[in-house]
């Protein structure tokens, strides 16, 4: 069963997919986003083309656990994405992932040029990935 990770930002949307057995996260592709809405069709063209049955779409939250106005915006996007594809939409808190990106990138002596391009790929391999980690410990 494959599953479809997204780090929803205002600009991209990170797309990350899992393998078959849903063990490992691998970074699909970056959509661009010129306005409000943009980047749907995209993902479920991606989710139709890799059998995805399940998406999980990160959450930002505070430090302290609480939801604040960026988390409400990604809880928009997986409401508009459960309205428009039809399979199972889960939020996940993606507190750090971008940071962790980041700073991974920056480890690997990534230009900062080329980072821009893949950071949000990579957060949501990373949001997609604890996932199924979680998954895997139940």
């Amino acid at each position: 069963m494959k599953i479809m990770g997204l780090d929803y930002g205002d600009r991209r949307i990170g797309v990350a997919i899992s393998d078959i057995f849903g063990w490992t996260a691998q970074g699909v592709e970056v959509i661009e986003r010129r306005r409000e809405g943009d980047g749907i069709d995209r993902i479920a063209e991606l989710a139709s083309q890799h059998e995805v049955e399940e998406i999980v779409v990160g959450l930002p939250k505070n430090m302290n656990g609480s939801v604040g106005p960026r988390g409400e915006i990604c809880k928009a996007f997986a409401e508009e994405l459960r309205s428009r594809i039809e399979v199972p939409v889960h939020l996940w808190d993606e507190r750090l992932t971008t940071v962790s990106a980041e700073r991974t990138l920056i480890d690997a002596d990534v230009s900062r040029k080329k980072r821009k391009g893949i950071v949000d790929k990579m957060a949501a391999v990373l949001i997609l990935q604890n996932y199924l980690d979680s998954k895997s410990k139940k």
